[in-house]
């Protein structure tokens, strides 16, 4: 963690969960009526890679100075998480359009354990016993969340949706420490400066990435992206704030920790649920929250 800002990339983490919990609501909304899984996919970078890459531009004017170095161990982390995060986004989104929804979210939130494993592996960060024992108090908090209304019990159904959450979970962990450990190679002390061209070089790869797959593979969902950018433009914009607070809080600190925080998402979802559509929670999710807002705060207490 940053010795001169010590709680920003908490900050950041409860940013980016607040805005991912608005984007995948609207990533549901479109793939459900108008594009694919991958059609809402691309929306989601085909509205903020080109914002990023100019707001990028007029701070590397604001500040005077050129496009920092990179090493050739920035381009494949970048590249790595760049194609691992949009496989990720396809399975959700695919989640998104099955019954077997809670289930996958649930299998999906496995990337925070996930992270801690392949940080050790690809980075050589891991973190102290006591901290993965608040991690695991979160995910416990997570299944808990998951569990549908008048269920009694939890049995895990092996199904495409199951699949589909799990592997979305490993892909974001794989995605989340490759971020940062691109964010680390750039020549560059500012984090603020080594977030924005991580993202900026990531959201462009995978813009043009997507863009040449459906031209190829599905050309009409191109179009149909553009129909849809009433809604699709607040998709990009929510996309490039969220993403731009997980980058920043990645550089500053270990994924695993920054994704145990932005767990917390779940928890703004349930608010939500209740707040907006007068939904009414049973004991389960509010015991599931309480166990996840315990968890983050020793978290918090512990590093």
């Amino acid at each position: 963690m940053s010795d001169t800002l010590p709680a920003l990339w908490v900050i950041m983490a409860f940013a980016a969960a607040g805005f991912q919990t608005v984007r995948f609501m609207l990533q549901k909304l479109l793939a459900g009526q108008t594009l694919s899984p991958t059609g809402a996919t691309f929306a989601r970078f085909f509205y903020s890679a080109p914002l990023i890459v100019v707001l990028l531009a007029g701070f590397l004017v604001h500040l005077d100075a050129p496009f920092p170095t990179v090493s050739h161990a920035f381009w494949a982390q970048a590249l790595t998480g760049a194609v691992a995060q949009v496989v990720a986004t396809v399975c959700v989104v695919t989640v998104f359009t099955l019954r077997n929804f809670v289930v996958g979210v649930a299998l999906m939130k496995t990337e925070v354990v996930l992270s801690v494993v392949v940080g050790l592996i690809l980075l050589g960060e891991g973190v102290s016993w006591p901290a993965f024992g608040a991690i695991g108090l979160g995910v416990l908090g997570v299944q808990l969340l998951s569990v549908p209304p008048g269920v009694v019990g939890w049995h895990l159904p092996w199904n495409r949706a199951t699949g589909l959450g799990l592997a979305s979970g490993v892909l974001f962990a794989v995605s989340a420490v490759c971020y940062r450990g691109a964010s680390l190679q750039i020549g560059s002390d500012d984090p603020v400066l080594r977030a924005g061209v991580t993202l900026a070089v990531v959201t462009s790869a995978q813009m043009t990435g997507m863009a040449l797959w459906l031209w190829r593979r599905d050309p009409g969902q191109i179009a149909a992206v553009w129909r849809a950018r009433r809604v699709a433009f607040w998709l990009g914009l929510l996309s490039m704030a969220g993403s731009f607070s997980w980058f920043l809080a990645f550089t500053l600190q270990t994924a695993a920790y920054v994704k145990a925080v932005g767990q917390v998402e779940l928890v703004m979802g349930l608010m939500a649920s209740v707040l907006f559509f007068r939904e009414r929670p049973d004991a389960r999710e509010i015991g599931g929250m309480a166990v996840l807002c315990l968890s983050i705060v020793l978290l918090l207490l512990l590093i």
